[in-house]
């Protein structure tokens, strides 16, 4: 005998089938939005939905959305002629935010200009170029990052300065050192071609933490992040390799400066 009614699975199923097709399609429409103000931005919502062959609501609403994802901004339209009644119309157009989602050119723009600082002004010049980039990074905070006596101290400061500045950068202790791991690299893609950015930014390391270090890994070569062994002295009694760093690369996770995990 057959039940009567509908399977409630098969309904959850096809309801989710549904939300999936509704959000393909608004975002694929909130991309044409966001297009017609690269292309022809300043333009007012009624611009939009004119020309996109919208509703005014539905072009409010990816409007919306996009303003705040920080994507898109407005300002007031210029008035020409008397004032009527009403709200004066608003003029939406894309930020830096939303000009990303249609891609950018920095880091080919990056890698073309030291090609040609390495044509014209040789090896030396990239070095320069690398050594003043890597100072100018974390110079600015020195007296931030060499002001706890502790090596260890020194290196959670620094760690937060750059993630302050999009490294994503943590430290945890590893044997008897320290090791510094930058999970993001904002010129990772320009290093791969120039590795003098690496090794000037890590000799820059050492000169603000008052103590030779050691790169271990790099983002630019592959790894899951950039990471920097730290030594903090061999103890009393230890013997003298066990203050050696260690000979693998650690590309593991690590715990925040705030809970050091000890090992």
């Amino acid at each position: 005998m057959k039940t009567s009614g509908a399977d409630p699975a098969a309904a959850e199923r096809a309801a989710r089938g549904t939300e999936a097709r509704a959000g393909a399609s608004d975002g694929g429409t909130r991309v044409a939005v966001a297009r017609l103000l690269l292309e022809r931005g300043p333009v007012t919502a009624a611009d939009v939905a004119a020309a996109l062959e919208l509703s005014a609501p539905a072009v409010r609403r990816h409007l919306d959305v996009l303003l705040a994802d920080g994507e898109a901004s407005t300002r007031e339209a210029p008035q020409r002629g008397r004032r009527g009644r009403g709200r004066p119309a608003r003029l939406y157009l894309l930020t830096g935010a939303g000009r990303v989602r249609f891609g950018h050119g920095y880091d080919d723009l990056a890698v073309a200009a030291l090609r040609y600082l390495a044509e014209t002004g040789g090896p030396y010049a990239v070095r320069m170029f690398a050594e003043r980039r890597a100072s100018e990074l974390v110079g600015r905070y020195q007296s931030a990052i060499v002001a706890p006596p502790a090596v260890a101290d020194r290196v959670d400061a620094l760690a937060s300065v750059l993630s302050a500045q999009g490294y994503a950068a943590t430290a945890r202790r590893a044997g008897s050192g320290e090791q510094l791991c930058q999970h993001h690299c904002p010129v990772a893609h320009v290093a791969a071609e120039f590795p003098q950015l690496c090794e000037a930014e890590t000799h820059a390391f050492a000169e603000m933490l008052g103590t030779h270090v050691q790169r271990l890994a790099t983002i630019a070569r592959g790894d899951a992040a950039c990471t920097t062994h730290v030594p903090l002295g061999v103890p009393d009694g230890a013997r003298p390799e066990d203050g050696a760093p260690p000979a693998e690369r650690s590309d593991t996770t690590t715990t925040s400066r705030t809970g050091r995990q000890r090992v």
